[in-house]
Formats: C-alpha cells, structure tokens, sequence
C-alpha cells in the first residue's frame, strides 16, 4: 500500500510542476532557477511545498488510496486557481514579471501563498 501511495504522490507531484511551469507564460521556471533567479526559485519551492503538504494530509486521512487521489487533484487545482487568482489582484503589477525580474518580496509572497493553502486544503481534508 505504502509503494502504491508513494507512486501516486510522485505522479502528483510532477503533474503539478509540468502544469505550473506551462501555466507560466513569460518564462520557464527551472530556466530562470538555473540562472539565479531567486525570486521564482522561491515561488517553486512554495508551489512544492503547498503540494506536498496536501498529499501529506491526504494520505494521513484517507482510508483508501482513491481518497488520496481525489484530494490530489482537488488540492492540484486549487493551488492552481489560487495562482491564477493572485495574479489577477495583484492589478498595480504583474506577478509573473516580477518573478522573472527577480523580485525577492514578490517571490516570497508566491510561495507564502502556496504553503498557507497547502495547509487550509489540508486541514479541510480532516
């Protein structure tokens, strides 16, 4: 059982990621990391951290292993909507291009973002 909840996490996991760095339109996540830009590295390891907390959670409360698989996907989403619902407040500037410009607040408040929803989808999921 434990093989089969590792499995499905990991497929989770990087599902998520694809989605995210193609949900991205004015750069590439792991192009921008490899450059230096903290900013977006900050934002990826909150986008992380916030799926892996979800999984966490739905593993821990799930009798079975569909339960986990349907938290999954509705904690995936969720992070995602969250995403594209911050840009679209944030309207005296654009997320996306500060990540790319390596704004360090901007950065921080991304994956703060994605952590804090990690744990309201987790906790919900109890």
């Amino acid at each position: 059982m434990a093989f089969y909840l590792f499995s499905c996490c990991i497929s989770f996991y990087n599902e998520a990621l694809f989605i995210f760095e193609n949900i991205t339109r004015k750069y590439k996540d792991y192009e921008e990391i490899k450059n230096g830009n903290v900013a977006v590295a900050l934002s990826v390891a909150g986008k992380i951290l916030g799926i892996c907390l979800i999984l966490a959670f739905a593993i821990y409360n799930s009798a079975h292993i569909y339960d986990t698989i349907i938290w999954g996907l509705v904690g995936v989403v969720l992070q995602m909507a969250v995403y594209v619902i911050v840009e679209l407040l944030t309207r005296t500037f654009s997320m996306e291009e500060q990540l790319k410009n390596n704004n360090i607040a901007v950065g921080i408040l991304s994956m703060s973002v994605s952590i804090g929803l990690g744990f309201v989808v987790g906790a919900s999921i109890t």
